[in-house]
């Protein structure tokens, strides 16, 4: 199967080799955000630079879903199945209630205002969980060059409360994260993409304990080529990256155990589908999906 790589014998039980990797659309500017609503059979994700929203179906294939959109990127749902949201152009984090409005949940932190919040998790207890690296607002292209205020972090909103927690400073550009299926781990994805500097190719993992305090971030593992972008566990731990040539698969202890290859540099990814096993994946301007041997984690 020329789309898959193995380099370690567990990464073979998880590929299909009946299972080819499919277009579903092409022609955007760059594809951010994917994220799945099972109860509606539908996989939204943001075209971002064309400032929208897009859904795919099975039965329609892509069609607008908001337009304008803030300059959105990352997506998830909350436990009430609500879209969350980064919005670039507004610098917060929005929730898209069930009759279409559209709330901002946060936008400053400590009187500042947020860079560009890129990604975002939706933790068990209804936490919400981002990253807010400077990248939306360093161009035109994203969302509007603007004037960062707060240096680049990982944050934790209370929904209710409205209370703001700084989880990690430690980062240059904080870009990707989500949670072990455990909920005992955060990883992260630096990119540190800054013009003037080559970009941090690492993926940090900062242990979360019963009380829901953080560690420091720690080194998990190096990306090659290209950096991560979008992360996603599956249902054993084993966590799937975007890379610049297609999507890697590296086990809990951090050793690569193989890659779907993909024509476009990854900048995102998630699993959907009947049963959670269908890799979606954003690169570039084209999207792609995959049926795999895995399941993703159980998110919201």
């Amino acid at each position: 199967m020329d789309s898959v790589e193995i380099l370690d014998p567990r990464f073979k039980a998880f590929v299909l080799p009946n299972a080819p990797l499919e277009k579903l659309g092409d022609g955007y500017r760059w594809l951010e955000g994917p994220v799945w609503f099972a109860d509606l059979a539908c996989l939204l994700f943001s075209d971002l630079p064309n400032d929208r929203i897009l859904r795919w179906t099975e039965s329609g294939g892509v069609s607008v879903f908001r337009q304008p959109s803030g300059f959105a990127n990352g997506h998830t749902r909350d436990r009430q199945g609500r879209l969350i949201g980064c919005s670039h152009r507004q610098r917060c984090i929005t929730r898209t209630e069930w009759d279409g409005e559209v709330t901002v949940l946060v936008d400053n932190y400590q009187g500042k205002r947020l860079n560009s919040p890129n990604d975002v998790v939706v933790k068990s207890d209804g936490s919400i969980w981002f990253t807010d690296p400077p990248y939306g607002i360093q161009t035109d292209y994203e969302g509007g060059r603007q004037r960062a205020e707060l240096p680049a972090c990982v944050y934790r909103l209370d929904p209710d409360s409205g209370a703001l927690t700084l989880v990690s400073d430690a980062f240059t550009g904080p870009n990707g994260l989500c949670f072990s299926p455990d909920e005992t781990r955060l990883y992260v994805t630096e990119s540190g993409l800054q013009f003037d500097a080559a970009p941090v190719q690492h993926i940090s993992v900062l242990d979360i304990s019963p009380a829901g305090l953080c560690s420091a971030p720690r080194f998990f593992h190096q990306i090659d080529p290209g950096f991560a972008d979008g992360i996603r566990c599956d249902e054993d731990g084993n966590l799937w990256s975007s890379a610049a040539d297609g999507v890697h698969c590296i086990a809990p202890d951090g050793q690569l155990l193989g890659k779907i290859k993909v024509p476009f540099t990854v900048s995102n990814l998630t699993f959907g589908g009947r049963h959670r096993s269908r890799l979606f994946i954003c690169a570039g301007q084209t999207l792609f999906a995959i049926y795999t041997n895995q399941r993703g984690a159980q998110t919201p």
